[in-house]
């Protein structure tokens, strides 16, 4: 029994008895691998966000796929991981942000790049006993 794909790419695999071969998403694995990435990524000068919105952009063409044809496709639950893992990864950066503004305001923007400088402002906020 050989499966021959159809031209049609909303039809699936076919093995001769008319019992259809579920195939998997084309970016599904792609986009579990750039929401890990988008999260690990998050706190290293924004490259984190990138990945994110491409798993993202990946993940609807794919979730518009599923939807027109549910039972031609196994992996819907890895394309979900991975979109939920790039809204965290997202999420994650836009945090870092907020985080880096209100220390920025809080100690002084020449403090976040001075330790010397951040030390001695955590030290007069916080005396010793």
């Amino acid at each position: 029994m050989e499966n021959y794909q159809s031209k049609n790419p909303q039809q699936n695999f076919s093995n001769g008895n008319e019992n259809f071969v579920p195939s998997n998403l084309p970016n599904a694995t792609a986009v579990l691998v750039l929401g890990i990435l988008s999260i690990i990524g998050c706190c290293f000068y924004g490259i984190g966000i990138i990945f994110g919105i491409v798993a993202l952009v990946l993940a609807n063409k794919d979730m518009k796929l599923y939807k027109k044809n549910p039972e031609a496709y196994t992996n819907y639950s890895t394309l979900n991981i991975g979109r939920t893992l790039a809204i965290i990864g997202i999420v994650l950066f836009v945090i870092s942000i907020i985080v880096t503004l209100i220390a920025g305001s809080f100690f002084g923007w020449e403090a976040l790049t001075d330790p010397e400088l951040m030390q001695q402002r955590v030290e007069e906020l916080m005396p010793q006993p």
